[in-house]
């Protein structure tokens, strides 16, 4: 009985000597001391090695050992009730959570789409063809001579010769492929990425994306052309915006024009990026050449067309105030975080 009674004194010191600092460790000292198979279960059980004249005086040591172990362990769990209470008090629930980052599209993709819708609006649909082409439908069914300096190796990536396979250097080569299907009447934007082998620097880049559209049916008109391109600037950059058309060349129209805008930056004042002019031009337009409706098996007596041609981060550039075109290809995400909607 005097060694029970010493393990007994042993287990008070070491219960008193606790402190347990969580839940996990206040589970621990319930099973060791209370539990089962715990030690105030087991000394209990040595009651019946007792001696029968100290079993009373044994029981009222056991008693008090099991009340303390019991009182400390229920004391220590109304403290750790009451300060997880206090914790979960302090937070505010009605406070806003955490904002989620979500993505956000690419400016070129924003800007490109917001120029599809306008020409959405005027019946256009929208056609996409491959970016490795060939000769034919990249240049010569668009009537550009055999010797045109487009041709040359300086100007294109060509990936093959003798038969040429290039990357296209014009999205025009949609418009081929559409035209050869023969049905008609045509109105078609092409959107997509174009390569041109060109020094990359602020103002250039060796690929970039262009939008080409084409409107080929019976008795289409420049009037059409202009009434058309006159609806898209005064949808993109507003109703007070100026616009003027220069006569120019391309071989694939006949007649041909550049369509300036007035200067978004400076309106029209004259600053350095419309060189004082306060003139800026946009795209180049036109009247579908005979030669490339014959080309495609579409005769030129019946039908006639309009094409026009554009860039996107030039005048996307303009609208968003980027100075470097680089900007566009570097995936910084500093500089892609700033666009979240197309205007």
């Amino acid at each position: 009985m005097d060694q029970l009674l010493q393990q007994i004194a042993s287990y008070r010191q070491e219960i008193e000597s606790l402190t347990p600092n969580g839940a996990d460790s206040l589970e621990a000292y319930r099973i060791k001391f209370l539990g089962s198979k715990g030690i105030v279960k087991n000394l209990f059980a040595e009651m019946k090695n007792v001696p029968a004249d100290k079993k009373k005086a044994f029981g009222q040591v056991l008693n008090e050992f099991k009340q303390l172990a019991e009182s400390k362990y229920e004391t220590w769990k109304q403290q750790l009730d009451s300060g997880g209470g206090k914790a979960a008090s302090s937070i505010d629930v009605t406070l806003p959570g955490d904002p989620l980052p979500l993505g956000t599209r690419h400016p070129v993709n924003l800007f490109l789409d917001h120029m599809i819708s306008i020409f959405q609006r005027l019946g256009f649909s929208v056609a996409e063809g491959p970016e490795i082409e060939d000769d034919w439908h990249n240049f010569t069914a668009l009537n550009l001579p055999e010797h045109h300096p487009a041709r040359d190796m300086q100007d294109t990536f060509y990936i093959q010769q003798n038969p040429d396979w290039l990357l296209r250097t014009h999205t025009s080569n949609i418009q081929i492929r559409v035209m050869e299907t023969g049905q008609l009447p045509i109105r078609i934007v092409c959107p997509g990425r174009v390569y041109r082998n060109e020094t990359v620097s602020a103002r250039s880049h060796c690929f970039f994306h262009q939008l080409e559209g084409v409107y080929i049916d019976e008795h289409v008109s420049f009037a059409d052309l202009k009434q058309t391109l006159y609806f898209f600037v005064q949808e993109m950059y507003g109703k007070e915006v100026k616009v003027r058309f220069r006569p120019s060349y391309f071989p694939f129209t006949e007649p041909s024009a550049e369509m300036d805008i007035s200067c978004q930056l400076c309106g029209g004042e004259g600053c350095a990026v419309c060189k004082r002019t306060g003139w800026l031009e946009i795209l180049g337009c036109g009247m579908v050449h005979p030669k490339v409706l014959e080309n495609c098996k579409i005769d030129p007596n019946k039908y006639t067309g309009f094409a026009f041609g554009m860039g996107i981060e030039r005048p996307a550039m303009l609208k968003y105030g980027i100075d470097d075109i680089r900007l566009f290809s570097e995936n910084d995400v500093r500089f892609l975080r700033q666009f979240t909607r197309a205007v």
